[in-house]
């Protein structure tokens, strides 16, 4: 920075150099993307994307896995809401820790605002690991990948929204997968129950609205992913000690889990912590690459966690779970596509045929000379 002092006139002028000189070493540029301690920002686009992929398909295919272990531990299933409060816990003080390493901890969200949010992601996530209970992991894996649906619903009955015939495509082939998937579970599964359905439905309904009251929030009071993540899971966790309090669920889960500390809380830390870990690379990966790619990358990740859950965990299995998943898989890719029609261009059944009509025309011609 320079001063410049001009007598005759009395002013300072003002003028600095440039903004990569004046930054403090200690602050990041903002174009610094950090996951993990590895700032992403020093390799090339290639690296970036292996890394973040690693990262999304190593933590949560971990993560996956930890979540129906501990389910499979004999007399645990009715203890769906305390190990969310034991993720919230645990993802309170991943939070605050990281919140502590960044320079600005003002919390910029209003309280009011973080009370909604935090109910939201206690039926989100609350009601999600409850269905486990009643659901083979992979039904509930099928239905986590429908968000689309619930969104529809609520954007034509609440905002009179109008969507496209590859938004509705997308619906409806999501609705036949879920379908034919939950009629095969209920044929195999010995211990399938239907309020699992209800539980996860509910909880899907509600990812689909924290995602918009989230993303309204912090764009509106530019806070950080770490301030979010404190004071949301943190709310959340005094909401459900409060019901499981108030509805005697906490006495028999504690006095479960201290007979079995490793295979609860032990998994439960390593739990929370990769997927606390996971959701850094998949924001990674949207900063960087786009929504479009996230999804690809993310749906994908879920398929290989329902091959997975087959291989590691006995469970029956039947060819119906493959193409209702399929059906699925289809429409993820039409809602991807109805959002991303100006970058993804197919080709038209016209010039699919103007295009096959000339190479036989090409063919004829070649065959006359």
């Amino acid at each position: 920075m320079d001063l410049k002092f001009n007598n005759s006139r009395k002013y300072i002028s003002i003028s600095v150099s440039s903004k990569a000189q004046t930054m403090s070493p200690h602050i990041k540029s903002i174009d610094d993307i950090v996951v993990l301690g590895i700032n992403l920002s020093k390799f090339n686009k290639a690296t970036q994307f292996f890394i973040c992929v690693t990262g999304v398909f190593v933590f949560y295919l971990i993560y996956g896995y930890l979540q129906e272990l501990i389910f499979s531990v004999e007399g645990f299933k009715p203890f769906g809401w305390y190990l969310t409060l034991v993720q919230f816990g645990f993802y309170s003080v991943f939070g605050l820790i990281e919140l502590q390493l960044i320079q600005d901890k003002r919390r910029r969200i209003p309280g009011k605002t973080y009370m909604i949010i935090a109910f939201l992601t206690v039926g989100t996530m609350g009601l999600s690991n409850t269905s486990l209970g009643y659901l083979n992991y992979p039904t509930q894996v099928i239905f986590k990948c429908c968000k689309l649906i619930p969104v529809m619903l609520g954007g034509v009955f609440i905002q009179g929204k109008r969507y496209n015939i590859a938004d509705v495509s997308a619906a409806v082939c999501m609705s036949l997968g879920l379908i034919w998937f939950t009629l095969a579970d209920s044929t195999v599964a010995p211990n399938f129950n239907l309020t699992g359905v209800v539980l996860i439905s509910l909880a899907l309904c509600a990812d689909a609205v924290i995602g918009n009251v989230q993303e309204k929030a912090m764009k509106m009071h530019n806070a950080s992913n770490s301030e979010m993540v404190l004071y949301s899971y943190s709310i959340g966790f005094v909401y459900i000690l409060l019901g499981l309090t108030c509805t005697t669920g906490l006495s028999p889960a504690v006095a479960f889990c201290s007979k079995h500390p490793v295979q609860t809380y032990g998994y439960a830390f390593l739990f929370s912590l990769t997927g606390y870990f996971g959701i850094s690379f998949v924001l990674a990966l949207i900063k960087i690459f786009g929504a479009l790619l996230a999804v690809t990358v993310t749906t994908g990740r879920k398929a290989m966690t329902i091959v997975l859950s087959f291989i590691f965990f006995a469970k029956p299995f039947t060819f119906q779970y493959v193409w209702s998943g399929l059906l699925v898989v289809l429409g993820i890719f039409l809602n991807v596509y109805s959002k991303n029609m100006d970058k993804i261009k197919l080709p038209s059944l016209y010039s699919l045929l103007n295009k096959k009509l000339e190479d036989k025309k090409t063919r004829t011609l070649a065959q006359t000379v």
